[in-house]
């Protein structure tokens, strides 16, 4: 490509013209623009990033670790890649009432906050997969201190966000499909 610089009225204005003889990555004394391939977060093929005399750019496990193993022992853990610390969210388990008013669950090792959703009994015949009951939850625990009417009731759902922000799964449906999240939690 090939760029011209034009002045009218006061205002610039760069023209782009694209030349098929040079459509590709430039370089000077200055600077070089190359394009890399990232394997889902890993390294770009070796000597194929921006370089220059001044500054050269190199990325190394964004996602992919160097090597699948870590290095560990009773005192620490030290992973080669970004996953490790920030596993994707999963589904919570174990959820169950330990009083009237007290629900709790299983730990979720991605977690980083907690979401309850809530919804009358009823509303599992129409397919709803419940409504925000509590938010940003840091403890295995949530209470409804609230009374149903006679002959109703509730369900509860949580979900797990890891420290990234991202929310796991509501859990399955019987036929195995996920149960979808058209409203979380904000």
């Amino acid at each position: 490509m090939s760029g011209r610089t034009a002045i009218l009225g006061g205002l610039a204005w760069l023209a782009i013209v694209a030349l098929p003889a040079l459509a590709r990555a430039q370089t000077s004394t200055s600077h070089r623009i190359t394009e890399s391939v990232f394997n889902n977060g890993g390294d770009p093929l070796q000597g194929n990033f921006p370089v220059s005399t001044s500054h050269r750019i190199t990325l190394d496990a964004v996602g992919d670790p160097i090597s699948a193993a870590s290095l560990a022992s009773a005192s620490f853990r030290l992973d080669g890649g970004f996953l490790f610390f920030n596993p994707p969210p999963g589904e919570v388990n174990g959820l169950q009432f330990t009083s009237p008013q007290a629900l709790v669950w299983s730990p979720e090792k991605s977690a980083g906050l907690y979401e309850v959703y809530r919804d009358p009994l009823s509303a599992l015949a129409t397919g709803a997969t419940g409504a925000c009951f509590a938010s940003g939850l840091t403890a295995e625990t949530a209470s409804d201190v609230s009374v149903p009417a006679p002959g109703a009731g509730w369900f509860y759902l949580v979900t797990v966000r890891n420290r990234l922000g991202e929310e796991g799964t509501k859990g399955h449906r019987s036929n195995g499909a996920e149960r979808p999240n058209p409203l979380p939690c904000p």
